[in-house]
């Protein structure tokens, strides 16, 4: 089948350019051509239920970006959980929680909607009717003679539902709404019991933290605040709730519940439903919570649920794919990656990033599997394929968290390590690591750079680990803990002070790394001098300084007792740090020169990266590897002597190290080095691959087959991963596999996930759109359908490294249509679709020039667009 250009065109709608070509959403155009198109083909991912699921954990998602819920119901109910990205229930100080799982976060209050008819159940079979439209970010709902609408509007914190129930009479029906608190204990406060009683508090002790909700009645209005406290922290939300267009009784029913009661039968009734949180003792959340729903009920449930749909119909205006191929396989693919976008775009626009464990979907309570915490492993998989897709604005809270910590991590990375920089771990609070005693950080330091013998700690040191979440990194060689005779007893893991986190120090570079990526992608020297430079530098003066980098014998340095991931614990020269290493100080040295700060430590910084050793392999004789190993020379996850070497030999699937940071690009400077990673990528597969293969959540060998070229690596490897063909979690809910709304519980119960979503995500963009630079700290080039099937049609609007908005079209077996919106003015470097053809360049659709050769390069201007064509 031919398309024309407008066909094209109207298929994927040019981007106008984004304010400072950071990707912003921009107000729509008029009845811009390819709406119906768009969506049509974003409403493919709309989820559809006839039934009511099962368990609430199959909801459907409705959000902000700040605050959100699923969306499930009972059989006259419709029930919700407000989550908050911004709520925590204790800091890095903490020394409540001390069992693992047992501390939380992200959960405000239970709101269930009741129609009042137990009798005549409204949401059952055959009658129910419940959509998601990914395209509006509308949630619809219909029962017997009720219907619910739902969006959440991206301007305030408001969830907003219209409710249509049986006109007066026998079949009118009373509505019931009903805000309950997460967490209730029957514990002794002395003379406040009665204060408590009095103002209708609640109070949970768990050692020095006190958690306090409080239920309030305004007028017609109904609130519920959680107030947070340990020592100098606090934390306090509020979720107020109202409903305009109906007089309502507010009352306290009970130690928990609060409620608005009204009959509404006969026209729509609102629900606006508000939340507010802060850090700030002095602030009145309460009061911003009103307000918020005061202005929500100003523009009226429609002028909301209109505003809501414009927001997502610029969202998806930014980039999308348009995928087919015989089997429907990359239908599968197309509608997969576009839920993912709308559920970052739900989750991802507050204050911190949404834990990887629940986001803002939890169900059962702010309590969750793995805790408070953020593991950076499981952070990335929601934010690595953010750039590409053009959704920077999603990336803000991540490097807002981030950046927020990085004073905290630097007194850690001379606390912890006896280094300089910064020292961010792999799991780690929202606010960073606390600041220690210092008696207890020197000891520390002794003992984690193993120059103390761990029987050898102090009593001090002991009793102060004994209040530590074993989650944590510092504090990971806890294994767990139990209560004896009314003492809490640490159990550790036998290997002194290492955990499976313990020692992972690649985590801050890849952190740093990807701050350089955000200016790759938007060439901004105001983000590269005032956000990516300091962490950049932070992460490459941690290793230069760090004690146990060292130059040996050799001439080179090498680095010892680190952890590479989890598997490998106190190994010589791992994969992770060797790699992590070469990029960071790469991508350092390159934005030293652009902005022209840090002359005098260039020559220090690329002598140490001159002289680092070489990434370890299978062909070195002190490589991690069994006695017996046979197979080719494949890159190994470090070198002798480790404290635990861990199972295999290739480099842990889920964070492949090399591939990470550039080092494994087409174009690579040493060809062997492109050699050594396809032989590696093979190794994983010794039946080969096909449709059989598991992917699992977590990994990234989609990834690495893309960024190789493999087209079997999204024939097979994407699908397989996106179905989560071997579900990975025997304690969960339908062992960990996908739910209905295309989630999976993989880490456990009340922590559910789209991390493979997101894996597949970047694998499909890197199948479609490479434009890595073939070193670290190199100039990007672009690569069309690099590892695309030849029988597969696809079309996209994405972003690449130079601040290049690209459109593409790949039908029958060959690139067709190639135009580039340079958002930044930089030089473009692109492989020629069409090999050595000579190509034709139009201008803002002007013919201009020809280029030729394999390498395209030519000068752009901002906002100039660019129309490849072959002669």
């Amino acid at each position: 089948m031919s398309h024309s250009r407008r066909d094209f065109l109207a298929g994927l709608t040019t981007l106008a350019v984004a304010e400072e070509a950071l990707g912003a959403a921009q107000a729509p155009r008029e009845s811009q051509p390819g709406d119906a198109e768009l969506r049509t083909r974003i409403s493919r991912a709309d989820l559809i239920y006839d039934h009511p699921v099962a368990r609430s954990e199959e909801g459907m998602p409705v959000g902000n970006g700040r605050m959100g819920t699923l969306v499930w119901t009972a059989p006259s109910e419709v029930r919700l959980q407000i989550n908050r990205a911004d709520v925590y229930a204790n800091n890095s100080y903490s020394n409540s929680f001390i069992e693992r799982h047992n501390d939380y976060c992200g959960g405000c209050a239970y709101v269930e909607i009741d129609f009042g008819a137990s009798q005549n159940e409204v949401f059952v079979a055959p009658a129910f009717k419940q959509r998601l439209s990914v395209y509006e970010g509308v949630m619809s709902l219909a029962g017997n003679q009720t219907s619910v609408e739902m969006i959440a509007s991206p301007e305030r914190d408001v969830i907003a539902a219209q409710v249509h129930t049986p006109g007066a009479g026998p079949a009118s029906r009373p509505i019931e709404i009903r805000l309950r608190m997460l967490r209730k204990a029957s514990q002794y406060f002395g003379g406040e019991l009665e204060t408590f009683a009095r103002e209708h508090i609640a109070a949970v002790q768990t050692r020095s933290h006190l958690a306090k909700c409080r239920l309030r009645l305004e007028g017609e209005r109904i609130i519920l605040t959680q107030e947070f406290t340990e020592d100098d922290y606090y934390n306090k939300s509020a979720v107020a709730i109202a409903l305009e267009g109906q007089a309502a009784k507010a009352e306290i029913v009970n130690e928990t519940d609060v409620r608005l009661t009204a009959h509404i039968g006969g026209r729509p009734s609102t629900i606006l439903i508000s939340s507010a949180s802060s850090f700030d003792r002095g602030a009145d959340v309460v009061r911003e919570a009103l307000d918020q729903i005061d202005a929500a009920a100003a523009k009226g449930y429609a002028g909301l649920k209109s505003e809501t749909s414009e927001w997502w119909r610029r969202f998806w205006k930014l980039g999308s794919v348009k995928l087919e191929s015989p089997d429907g396989t990359a239908r599968l693919i197309e509608t997969n990656y576009h839920y993912f976008l709308y559920v970052m775009g739900a989750s991802s626009r507050g204050k911190y990033p949404p834990k990887f464990n629940g986001m803002l979907w939890n169900t059962g309570g702010d309590l969750r599997t793995w805790g408070a915490q953020h593991w950076f492993a499981n952070t990335s998989c929601y934010y690595e394929a953010l750039f590409t897709a053009n959704r920077l604005d999603l990336l803000n809270p991540f490097f807002d968290m981030y950046s927020g910590m990085l004073e905290a991590c630097s007194v850690a990375a001379r606390q912890q390590w006896g280094a300089q920089g910064m020292y961010i771990p792999e799991t780690v609070y929202f606010d960073g690591l606390e600041k220690l005693p210092e008696d207890v950080a020197s000891e520390m330091r002794e003992l984690y750079l193993m120059r103390k013998p761990w029987a050898e700690r102090s009593e001090r040191f002991r009793s102060y680990a004994e209040t530590k979440h074993p989650h944590s990194s510092r504090w990971n060689w806890i294994a767990d803990g139990k209560w004896v005779k009314g003492r809490w007893v640490i159990t550790e893991r036998g290997s002194g002070p290492y955990g499976n986190v313990s020692h992972i120090f690649g985590t801050t570079a890849k952190i740093a790394y990807l701050y350089w990526r955000r200016f790759e992608f938007t060439q901004d020297r105001a983000w590269l001098r005032e956000r990516a430079y300091p962490m950049l530098r932070a992460a490459a003066e941690f290793y230069r300084n760090h004690p146990n980098v060292e130059k040996e014998a050799d001439g080179k340095f090498h680095i010892r007792y680190a952890n590479s991931n989890e598997s490998v614990w106190g190994a010589r020269d791992t994969d992770e740090d060797l790699s992590a290493m070469r990029g960071a100080f790469a991508a350092l040295l390159r934005a030293s020169e652009l902005l022209e700060m840090d002359m005098d430590m260039r020559p220090v910084w690329a002598g140490f990266l001159r002289d680092l050793a070489e990434l370890p392999t299978t062909n070195d004789p002190d490589a991690l590897k069994p006695a017996e190993y046979k197979g080719p020379e494949v890159f190994a996850r470090g070198r002798q002597p480790a404290v635990k070497a861990g199972r295999g030999v290739l480099p842990d699937p889920n964070s492949l190290p090399q591939w990470f940071f550039d080092l494994c690009n087409a174009g690579a400077p040493r060809a062997e080095t492109l050699a050594l990673a396809n032989k590696t990528f093979d190794s994983y597969f010794s039946k080969g691959i096909n449709a059989d293969t598991p992917v699992s959540v977590l990994s990234k060998l989609a990834i690495a087959g893309a960024t190789l070229g493999r087209p079997e690596a999204v024939r097979y490897l994407i699908p397989n991963q996106i179905r989560a063909i071997r579900p990975e979690r025997s304690t969960a809910y339908r062992n960990g596999g996908v739910l209905a709304n295309r989630m999976t519980l993989r880490e456990g119960p009340q922590a559910l996930d789209a991390q493979r979503l997101g894996r597949a995500a970047e694998a499909l963009h890197i199948a479609l759109l490479q434009s890595a630079p073939a070193e670290p700290g190199g100039e990007p080039v672009i690569r069309l359908f690099a590892a695309w099937p030849k029988d597969w049609n696809g079309s996209f609007q994405l972003l690449a490294r130079g601040g290049f908005l690209v459109q593409a079209r790949f039908e029958n077996g060959a690139v067709a249509q190639v135009q580039l919106r340079s958002l930044a003015g930089a030089e473009c470097r692109i492989a020629n679709p069409w090999q050595r053809r000579s190509v034709v360049l139009k201008r803002n659709g002007n013919s201009a020039e020809t280029v030729e050769g394999e390498l395209l390069r030519f000068p752009s201007k901002p906002d100039e667009l660019i129309e490849l064509a072959q002669v």
